[in-house]
């Protein structure tokens, strides 16, 4: 069945009810994404979940694989510590990854107990509906180019797509953080470019895709963003897909672009494959 369904959610620790407090209720759409994503990974019996994220053990010139038998989520950086919370890791799908991956781009195989803040959030308000789904966290290599981790989500998206797994694919990232003058990074009228250009783009699906990857590296990086590197991998994945973007939400509320949003692959019309 390969993919069941592929998201972009962002990962502001505020979403944690024990973290965010009263603030949390601000987030209630992004929450609401988060629950609609949840019930779908329920529905669709999706057995295992990638998650791309820039945090963790990133390097510069290599795609990291953690192949981690079990991987702890932990929020105590937060000043919150639940009970442990074990999630079992794919070390098949790791495994096939590197063989099909290896030969054509640069790939790192990792084993962390410890998950990171980007893969953690999401996660956490994930599992609540599938608490025995297996996870697969990739982290894209940060000297590489938008284009360069679309083409290697390309060429794993041609492993996924041959998978009879059922699985998520989540890109996990924040847009800018300087939006507003409370922003983490200060305001930057370069930080609302930014999240409109993502937007845009995204909005108009498939066919926008290259216009997304062509993106400034220096706007990207004037906005201070974690998402533009995971979703250009995710949108590697998607390449042939025929894929619209439902936009789930998009909030600004505390200075930083939290946008939840679902890349829905159209159906095949069978006539234009004869």
């Amino acid at each position: 069945m390969s993919i069941i369904t592929s998201a972009i959610l962002p990962h502001s620790p505020l979403l944690i009810p024990e973290i965010g407090r009263s603030n949390t209720a601000f987030l209630a759409k992004t929450q609401e994404a988060f629950d609609d994503l949840s019930r779908k990974l329920k529905d669709g019996e999706v057995e295992s979940v990638i998650i791309i994220s820039q945090h963790g053990e990133a390097q510069a010139d290599s795609f990291i694989i953690n192949v981690s038998p079990e991987m702890i989520i932990d929020f105590k950086d937060f000043g919150f510590i639940p009970p442990k919370t074990f999630l079992p890791g794919d070390a098949w799908l790791a495994d096939s990854i590197k063989e099909h991956c290896r030969p054509d781009f640069p790939v790192q195989l990792i084993s962390e107990d410890w998950l990171d803040s980007g893969s953690s959030v999401p996660l956490y308000l994930l599992k609540k509906s599938c608490p025995g789904i297996k996870t697969l966290v990739i982290h894209p290599a940060q000297g590489l180019s938008a284009a360069e981790q679309f083409n290697f989500g390309k060429k794993l998206g041609e492993l996924l797509k041959q998978t009879e797994k059922r699985l998520a694919v989540i890109a996990s990232g924040d847009l800018s953080h300087r939006l507003k003058k409370k922003s983490p990074g200060g305001y930057s009228p370069k930080g609302s470019r930014f999240d409109n250009k993502v937007i845009e783009f995204l909005s108009e699906g498939e066919k926008k895709a290259n216009e997304f990857l062509k993106i400034e590296e220096r706007l990207a990086q004037e906005a201070s963003e974690c998402a533009f590197k995971p979703i250009s991998l995710l949108l590697g994945i998607m390449d042939g897909q025929n894929w619209q973007t439902e936009i789930l939400a998009y909030q600004t509320d505390f200075g930083v672009g939290y946008l939840s949003a679902e890349l829905i692959k159209e159906p095949i019309n069978p006539s234009e494959s004869l």
